[in-house]
C-alpha cells in the first residue's frame, strides 16, 4: 500500500471581515489546499489571497465549491439536478481557475463541499453532472471525491482523473460512506484516534466502520 499521502485541507471559508482558520499557518503542513468559492462561503479576496499563497509554499491548488448556501454553510441538502451540479462547479471553480492562471500557476483539482459532495457520493446523476464539468475546466483536472462512491464511476465514464479521499476525523460506515453529520457519533474527536484511523487507511487501506467491521478503501489523498 502507499507509505505516503497528499493531505488535503479545505481553506478560505471566512467572509468578508468574518476570519474561520489558521488558513496561512495551515499551509505548511499540508499538499494540496481546497479554497472555497464564495458560495458556501469565501469570497475573491480570499480566493486571489490564498492562491498567491499557496503559489509560494507549493501546495496544489484546488476549487472547493458548495451550494449556493450561505446560511446554512453549504451542508443543507437541495434539491438539484446533475445540470444544476454542473453549472455549479463549472461557475465556482471557473472563478477560481482564473485566479489561478493570473497567478501564473494550474488548477490542481476540485474538491465538492459539503451537501454537493455528500449528495453526488450517493447518486451518479450529480457525480456525472460534477465531473462533467471537471472535464471541461480542462488541463486534466484531478476530482477529489469519496473513495468507492459515485465519484469513482463518474470519473471513468467522463474520463477524468480521481483522487480517492478518506477522513481522518470521520466515522465510516459498512457501505464506504461517511457517518451522517447528524449522528452524535460522525466525528472522531480523540487526536489519538484519528491518527490511527488516518495512517491505518494510508499504509493498509482499510478502516474500521462504526459498526466495528473492518473495509477496505482506497486512500490517494486525506481531508
Amino acid at each position: 500500500m502507499n507509505q505516503q499521502i497528499d493531505l488535503n485541507s479545505d481553506m478560505g471559508e471566512g467572509y468578508g471581515v468574518w476570519d474561520m482558520g489558521n488558513d496561512l499557518e495551515l499551509l505548511d503542513y499540508i499538499s494540496s489546499t481546497n479554497i472555497a468559492c464564495g458560495w458556501h462561503a469565501g469570497d475573491a479576496r480570499r480566493m486571489r489571497n490564498l492562491v498567491t499563497a499557496a503559489v509560494a509554499k507549493n501546495v496544489h491548488i484546488g476549487a472547493h465549491p458548495g451550494l449556493p448556501d450561505l446560511n446554512g454553510f453549504g451542508r443543507r441538502e437541495m434539491v438539484i439536478t446533475a445540470e444544476d451540479a454542473y453549472d455549479f462547479v463549472m461557475y465556482q471553480a471557473g472563478a477560481l481557475q482564473a485566479f489561478t492562471h493570473a497567478a501564473g500557476a494550474k488548477l490542481h483539482h476540485v474538491k465538492p463541499h459539503g451537501a454537493l459532495y455528500n449528495q453526488a457520493v450517493k447518486d451518479i446523476e450529480l457525480a456525472r453532472g460534477i465531473a462533467r464539468a471537471i472535464h471541461d475546466l480542462g488541463d486534466d483536472i484531478i476530482l477529489y471525491g469519496l473513495a468507492s462512491s459515485c465519484f469513482v464511476q463518474a470519473a471513468a465514464e467522463f474520463k477524468v482523473p480521481i483522487w480517492q479521499e478518506v477522513f481522518a476525523d470521520r466515522r465510516y460506515l459498512a457501505s464506504g460512506l461517511l457517518v451522517p453529520r447528524t449522528n452524535p457519533r460522525a466525528l472522531l474527536t480523540d487526536e489519538a484516534e484519528a491518527l490511527a484511523q488516518a495512517i491505518a487507511m494510508a499504509h493498509q487501506g482499510t478502516v474500521q466502520t462504526i459498526d466495528g467491521t473492518t473495509i477496505h478503501l482506497q486512500a490517494d489523498t486525506l481531508c
